[in-house]
Formats: C-alpha cells, structure tokens, sequence
C-alpha cells in the first residue's frame, strides 16, 4: 500500500461513496478486459526487496527516516516500521540478459545504500524476520512517521474492534497481544513482479499459488521471532495474524480474512478484484476525483485509484495488480511469498525458479490446477511455511513427496521456462543450480540460522540470536549463496 493517505477519520458517508466509486470502476476494468486496452508488447519483470536497519551490535536501528536521506536515491522508500526500508529495482524484461540485470541493479543499489547509511550508524539485512526484535521495537514509537501508516494502522484496529492477539506454535510457542500493526513491519520479503496479458493473467495465477509452496520451502529464511523457534518460514502466520481486522467471533462464522491465500482457480484477473470489493470492506475511504468512464469514453487510461487503493489493502500471497506505465495499462502478478535474503544471489536465483516454473506451468497445454485441488495447494502453503526445507507436499501423480525432491524434478520445466522466456541458458544454468544445491544439502537461509543458533544455545538464546544475526550479515554481505556457508 504504497499510495499516500492524510491523517483522516471516515464515516459511513466516505464508504458509501468509495462503494459506489469501487463499482464503477470494475465497470471500466470489465470495459478495459473486453476491448483489449492493455499493453503487453514486451512483459516487464520487477523486483522488490524489504530490509532490515540494525546497529552495529545486531540489534534493530529506528532510523529509517535519517537513513533514506542518507541514500537520498528515489528507488528507496520507508515501510511500516523505523527499522524497515524497501528497495526497488527497475523493472526489465527477462530476455538479453534480464536476470542479470536485475542482479547487477539490486547488487548496486544495495552496496552504494549501506556505504551511505553508515553515517548513521546503520547496516542492513535482508532477512525474513530480525532475529534481534524484542517486544519494545514493535511498540507506537517505532511506526514510521508517514501518515498512512498511522491511519492504516488505526482503520485495522478499529474494524477490529479489540488489540491484536498472535498465537503461533512451532519448535516454540508464541502468545502476545499487540496494539498495533507493528508485528506485521516485522515480515520483510521479497516480490517478484511478472506482467501478463489480460488472457493469460489466470493461467499465471494460478500458476503463481501452485508453486508457492515450493517457494517457500525452499526459500524459508525466518525461524525465530521474540526470541523463540516458531515456523522455518514465520513471516507467513505473523502476517497472517498481525494484519487479521476479524474478531474471534467473526473468524468462528467464516468471514475471510485480509491475509488471504484464496479459496479457488480463477478464471480471469476480474474474478480477483471483484472478490475485492464482494468480501473486504474498505479500510481507507479515500476517493479520487476521477471519473473513469469519461476518461475511458474519451480514449484515455483511467488510473482506477479506488480499485489499486482498496487492493492494496487486502493481502494476497500472489497479489492481482492494476498499474499504467507511460500512459499505457498493464497487469501484473505480484508474487509476495518469499522472505528477503539471504544474499543477492539466492534472491535471483529464487526469482529464476520462480519465472521459469510459472512460465512452464502457465503455458501447459494441460494445466495444472485441472489435477491439484486448491485446498491441497493452500494445505501445501503452509506445510511448507512451517516446516521448509524438510516439508512435504501434495502433488498430481505423486500424492505426498518430499518438497525437495519435487523441487529437484521441475528444475527441468523452470529452465524450459527460463528459455521461453528469452534467458540465454548459462545465465539459467548458474541460478538454478543454486536451487538445485539447496535441495540437495537441504540447506536454505532457515536451516542455516537454526543450526548455528543451537551450536551456541550455551551461550544463552538472546546472546546465540545476536552473534548469528551478525555473522549471518557478514555472509551476506560477501555474496556467496546461503548453502556454501558452511
């Protein structure tokens, strides 16, 4: 939710308004899909990575504001909390050498930005949840000052109606009450963005929620959070939860939450947004003075900003996304289930795997989602969620198989893929085959962290967090993709 928003109350006013304001623009994205207005001459791919601000003795740095002047480059933003900044790479297609320029631009980005964010003391990491976070760095102070985080921040609250409880049990139980947001700003991740044609979109998403449990398994990189063990990847139930606006009550009569996996196969990107607007009320009101369909009717491009900023509330873990570039509409997939980290090169490496196998599966002439059920994909999600790299999942021919093993079998597709694409098949070769060696030593950035954390519990469980949180920064720092570093 990137759109700015004023401190603001609404009333029942403001949300009838954006209601109807909401319809009519589904009315002109329908228009939009039935007369072909969208670009899709040469498909961008894009690139998103969340980060963490830490001192120089591991522990969380509330400093985003000093330090975004610091880097004073336009592709950083802040996020939800001090600790937290957002880098965002220019998109590119994947043909020519795509990849590797996303790679040189997030490698180049992130060097020049901690070069400059050492005059305040900072370093960054990128990794799915800080292991150094304690229960006074998600406190109201810690909110960055932008406006609407504030404001969203009390719209979650209030719909919610009672403080925020999050339970999570893994290696470790977890129970606290929040009276903010602020556990959510502690799930930093990385988006993969790839844009689709109208009549590709659903096979795309789809697509996108069969494999995001391999994702995720292979990819976990957050175990711990407050100082406990909880789920290889505990970014997807923090978030799950810290962002839930339902009462106990509401959860009980089935009402959907905003974190949402989904419940079926679409069949066009406009299944999507009108769920959107069908099950989520609005959490900010705020209406545009547009009227899209006298734009449309005079051959422009509506910016349909109640659409994107009410989409931009709800959570989906690949997220439908509406956007214009040069005067030109396009639509994208917003893959969101990755953690950050740990490296540039794991991050392009799982962003191979990810473009290759959907494209693979997308363009199949016999889909997958016709043999999978949804709910087994969902099932397979949060499997993999909470046990990584050592989960297991269902699959079309194979019942359950361990995550590894499928992911070792569609390496071949993701390379297929990765060609169709337009990668020149090194440039394929050298980042899947760092997929391929964390599958076969079962090793991803969770594994690691865990591994490292015991070999030291003598030392005490806080002290153990913080000696491999700076060690893990190191490493980062060098490089070298996770499974080497040992």
């Amino acid at each position: 939710m990137g759109e700015e928003v004023e401190e603001q109350e609404f009333g029942g006013t403001d949300r009838a308004r954006f209601r109807e304001k909401l319809r009519r623009s589904l009315d002109v994205l329908a228009r939009m899909l039935e007369e072909q207005r969208f670009d899709a001459t040469d498909p961008m791919t894009g690139l998103e990575v969340e980060l963490n601000l830490i001192d120089d003795q591991g522990l969380p740095l509330l400093r985003n504001a000093e330090v975004l002047d610091a880097i004073d480059h336009p592709d950083f933003q802040t996020e939800l909390a001090r600790f937290n900044v957002e880098v965002n790479v220019p998109p590119t297609a994947l043909h020519s050498g795509g990849l590797t320029r996303l790679e040189a631009s997030l490698r180049e980005r992130l060097d020049d930005a901690r070069a400059r964010s050492t005059t305040e003391g900072a370093d960054m990491v990128m990794i799915g949840i800080l292991p150094t976070l304690a229960p006074e760095h998600l406190g109201a102070r810690a909110m960055s000052a932008d406006s609407r985080y504030s404001v969203l921040n009390d719209q979650v609250l209030a719909a919610r109606g009672e403080h925020i409880r999050i339970s999570i049990e893994g290696a470790e139980r977890l129970e606290m009450v929040a009276d903010t947001v602020l556990p959510e700003a502690a799930c930093t991740s990385t988006q993969f963005h790839v844009q689709v044609r109208p009549d590709r979109f659903a096979a795309y998403w789809n697509a996108s929620q069969a494999v995001c449990a391999l994702q995720v398994a292979i990819g976990a990189n957050s175990p711990y959070f407050l100082g406990k063990e909880l789920w290889r990847e505990t970014r997807i139930p923090l978030f799950e939860q810290s962002t839930d606006t339902r009462s106990e009550e509401l959860q009980a009569q089935g009402v959907r939450p905003r974190v949402w996996f989904g419940e079926r196969w679409v069949t066009s990107v406009f299944d999507l947004f009108e769920e959107n607007r069908r099950y989520f009320p609005a959490l900010l009101p705020v209406v545009d003075d547009e009227d899209p369909v006298s734009v449309l009717d005079g051959g422009g491009t509506p910016g349909l900003a109640e659409l994107r900023l009410h989409n931009g509330t709800i959570y989906r873990w690949n997220r439908p996304v509406y956007d214009v570039a040069d005067g030109l509409p396009h639509l994208r997939v917003e893959n969101r289930v990755l953690a950050a980290g740990p490296t540039v090169i794991d991050t392009m490496a799982n962003a191979a795997f990810y473009f290759g196998l959907v494209r693979t599966l997308a363009e199949s002439e016999r889909p997958l989602w016709s043999r999978l059920p949804f709910a087994a994909a969902s099932d397979n999600f949060h499997a993999a969620a909470r046990r990584g790299i050592a989960a297991e999942v269902h699959w079309p021919g194979r019942d359950r198989i361990a995550a590894t093993d499928l992911v070792l079998d569609l390496l071949a597709p993701a390379r297929e893929g990765l060609l169709d694409w337009g990668v020149e098949p090194a440039e394929a070769d050298r980042l899947l085959d760092i997929v391929e060696e964390r599958a076969k030593r079962r090793v991803n950035g969770a594994e690691w962290l865990v591994r490292r954390v015991r070999e030291r519990s003598r030392d005490g469980r806080r002290a153990a967090l913080r000696s491999t949180l700076l060690d893990y920064r190191d490493r980062m720092h060098t490089g070298e993709p996770v499974h080497t570093w040992d």
